[in-house]
C-alpha cells in the first residue's frame, strides 16, 4: 500500500512527464504517448512509469526511444519538480488497452 506522500509524488510526476512527452509525440508523427500510471518505491528512489502508445504497433519503438532519452527526460523532470532527489526512471508499456481489445473481441464471439 502506497503512502500519501508516494501517491502525491506519483501524481506530480505523471503530470509533468505527460508534458515532457508532448514534444516527443510531435517528433514521431502520428503517435500518441500517454503516461497511464506512475508507481514510486517507498524510499522515493525508483519510479516505474507505464506508457500507453497509440497505435500499439509503435509501442516497442517508442519504448526504445524513451529508454535512450532516459537521462535527458530525468534531467528535464528535475528542472520542473521540486524534489531533492529525482527518482530513477524505469519505463514500461501499459498493456491494458490490448487486454481490453482482446476481452472485447472474445465477448463479441
Amino acid at each position: 500500500m502506497e503512502s500519501t506522500r508516494q501517491q502525491k509524488i506519483a501524481r506530480m510526476l505523471q503530470k509533468e512527464l505527460g508534458n515532457i512527452f508532448l514534444p516527443f509525440a510531435k517528433e514521431m508523427q502520428g503517435t500518441l504517448i500517454t503516461v497511464t500510471e506512475v508507481r514510486i518505491s517507498p524510499d522515493l528512489a525508483i519510479a516505474k512509469i507505464f506508457l500507453s502508445v497509440f497505435p500499439t504497433e509503435k509501442s516497442e519503438m517508442v519504448l526504445q526511444f524513451v529508454s535512450e532519452k532516459q537521462k535527458s527526460i530525468r534531467f528535464e523532470l528535475g528542472q520542473k519538480v521540486k524534489l531533492r532527489i529525482v527518482p530513477e526512471l524505469q519505463f514500461f508499456i501499459d498493456g491494458t488497452m490490448e487486454e481490453l481489445a482482446k476481452i472485447d473481441q472474445l465477448l463479441k464471439k
